[in-house]
């Protein structure tokens, strides 16, 4: 059944459902999207743990899953794809004379510490991202597979009838379900071809140039015409004009770029325990959630987990 093009936040939960949470997109998008005045008592700034907390309860409560794990970037910026493209995501890091100020990442310890109390499963690989967590995790999942996540990356796993992205539109009250027909109709390539399409176009976002010369349109009709990246690749050699000509002048960034964007799936995560929730509550995390004055959400993702 395609679900192109809609949002599906009403619609009946699959059985057996196993939610790869892509947590650091997450709680960046919280930490914008909820006031800065959210604080604990002591001041500290917690607003993008209260949005978060509030994103998994809506989560649990929406898609009712069977297994879950929130994924985490030990490693935003990994040296092993900086190695081979050093623009990688440049623009994020700080200069050294720049003022500090209040970062999500500020934050994550206590999100951790609140979700594994709750019992929720979180997962990092040091020297890696939550993509590549996410990546390692879908081919453990015994069932249908729906990965929430801002991060277009993730768009190259999406694989008919299993795995799908629920993609934030506003908050995660509004998701767009990406599966095959979508990645067609948003990008006018085959379903299973956003990676192809991704490493000829770039990212700005990312700090991938994309090959020079080739837009989103140019890619699009590429990969339509020649199916794959490795037949764009073979159409290239020898060419003289054209975008194909530009493919050619490009090769050394394109097998560099091959390793960059792909999500790296034999990131090794060792054993998870992703059951929903894995454990009941501990009781410290009431004391834990009163001294950030997160009790409220924390009431309610408890609710949702059926611990209310």
């Amino acid at each position: 059944m395609s679900t192109a093009g809609s949002t599906r936040s009403k619609q009946r939960p699959r059985a057996g459902l196993t939610l790869l949470v892509d947590a650091s997109s997450l709680i960046y998008r919280a930490f914008f999207a909820v006031p800065d005045t959210v604080r604990a008592p002591d001041g500290t700034q917690v607003n993008a743990a209260h949005g978060f907390l509030e994103m998994l309860s809506h989560l649990a409560v929406t898609y009712r899953p069977r297994y879950m794990v929130a994924a985490l970037d030990d490693d935003w910026r990994p040296q092993w794809r900086v190695d081979l493209i050093d623009s990688y995501k440049t623009h994020r890091v700080a200069a050294d004379d720049a003022e500090i100020l209040p970062s999500p990442e500020d934050q994550i310890d206590l999100i951790v510490e609140v979700l594994e109390l709750a019992g929720l499963a979180t997962c990092g690989v040091e020297g890696y991202e939550a993509e590549d967590v996410i990546g390692a995790l879908v081919p453990r999942a015994p069932g249908p597979v729906a990965i929430v996540s801002g991060d277009r990356d993730l768009f190259q796993l999406v694989q008919d009838p299993k795995v799908r992205v629920l993609y934030p539109k506003r908050g995660v009250s509004d998701l767009a379900v990406i599966d095959e027909a979508e990645i067609e109709r948003r990008y006018g390539i085959p379903g299973r071809r956003y990676f192809d399409f991704a490493v000829l176009r770039g990212d700005p976002s990312d700090g991938l140039p994309g090959v020079r010369g080739i837009g989103e349109k140019t890619a699009t009709a590429l990969i339509a015409k020649h199916g794959s990246l490795d037949d764009v690749v073979r159409a290239a050699r020898g060419a003289t004009s054209g975008p194909l000509q530009k493919v050619a002048s490009s090769l050394d960034y394109i097998e560099r770029a091959r390793t960059v964007v792909r999500i790296a799936s034999e990131a090794p995560v060792g054993n998870v325990d992703a059951s929903f929730p894995k454990h009941t509550p501990d009781p410290k995390l009431t004391e834990v959630a009163e001294s950030y004055g997160l009790s409220g959400a924390v009431r309610r993702l408890l609710v949702a987990l059926g611990n209310g």
